[in-house]
């Protein structure tokens, strides 16, 4: 049997910097160093700057918080671009004596460039001292779909009534570059395969599409299509509005506040388009259903093998 007071839950996600400031910190450690255009940095600041602060790192140690009291374990966050970093954070789990932990990734989509990463620094910090059961995927858990599809349901319910008329959805997650999906990453067609389940949980939405957003300003080529021209495609269906349900993200952060709601908000706008957008997961209690689910899963896996 694992000791409850050896086994602990590690949640990692991309981290978030506390103010416009910290900016140029957190473009680095994105970058691993490398040198970014003055124009790339002073953009990346003026979005934090309109929305203020991210609640990234709040809203995850919210849902930490809510995940602690259902499984009744420690856990832990880590982040890979700011502080609370995963090296600080399986650090302080070895300090506490933990010596097996289940980590996951607050992004449930499998990609090298994201959750490849948030790996390798966990196992590479935790070495032979703590032992993790790590998770690669969860876009398809059904209580991640249940979770996504009750936001999506209120969100529809709410714009088709003040359309008067049906509105199509358009899903979306964060574009990677084009190599990295050539290399066989999985990322694009899980996201769509989240996309698809919750679309027929929720039923009745008869258009509905795919398109990735937040493309990135550094060389090369990003996966498509952009909500931009897929907004402008239904637009020329004859449609008046649209609903955006980032399913890639699973909570507020600045892809949503301001990417969504004020970037596309503005551009739809600037086309005559309404734009309406569900509601992040962040401290959904069935969200948390899901953490919890996945953990005590994986937990049942650590005690086999311990065993």
């Amino acid at each position: 049997m694992i000791g409850r007071e050896k086994t602990g839950i590690l949640l990692l996600a991309h981290g978030s910097p506390e103010s416009a400031a910290d900016v140029p910190e957190f473009m680095r450690n994105i970058t691993s160093g490398r040198a970014i255009p003055q124009e790339a940095m002073d953009e990346v600041s003026h979005r934090y700057g309109l929305i203020g602060r991210s609640p990234l790192t709040d809203i995850t140690m919210a849902q930490a918080a809510a995940l602690s009291r259902q499984l009744d374990l420690p856990v832990y966050v880590g982040m890979r671009n700011w502080k609370p970093y995963i090296t600080t954070a399986v650090k302080e789990m070895v300090s506490d004596g933990i010596t097996r932990a289940v980590a996951i990734c607050l992004a449930p989509q499998n990609s090298r460039t994201s959750v490849g990463l948030y790996r390798r620094a966990a196992f590479a910090e935790a070495g032979t001292e703590l032992k993790i059961e790590f998770i690669d995927a969860w876009h398809d858990h059904p209580l991640l779909i249940k979770a996504f599809a009750e936001q999506l349901r209120t969100a529809w319910d709410a714009a088709c009534r003040e359309a008067g008329a049906g509105v199509p959805v358009i899903f979306t997650a964060h574009s990677v570059p084009c190599r990295t999906i050539q290399a066989g990453d999985p990322y694009g067609s899980q996201a769509k395969e989240t996309a698809t389940l919750v679309a027929q949980q929720v039923g009745g939405i008869a258009d509905w599409s795919f398109a990735f957003q937040s493309q990135g300003m550094s060389g090369g080529t990003w996966i498509g299509p952009t909500v931009e021209a897929t907004i402008l495609a239904y637009k020329s269906e004859g449609h008046h509005g649209v609903l955006i349900d980032p399913v890639g993200f699973v909570c507020d952060h600045v892809e949503v506040l301001y990417d969504i709601d004020i970037s596309f908000q503005q551009f739809a706008a600037q086309h005559g388009m309404k734009l309406w957008r569900t509601q992040s997961l962040n401290t959904s209690p069935v969200f948390i259903d899901a953490l919890a689910d996945l953990a005590r899963s994986r937990m049942e896996h650590l005690a086999l093998s311990a065993s």
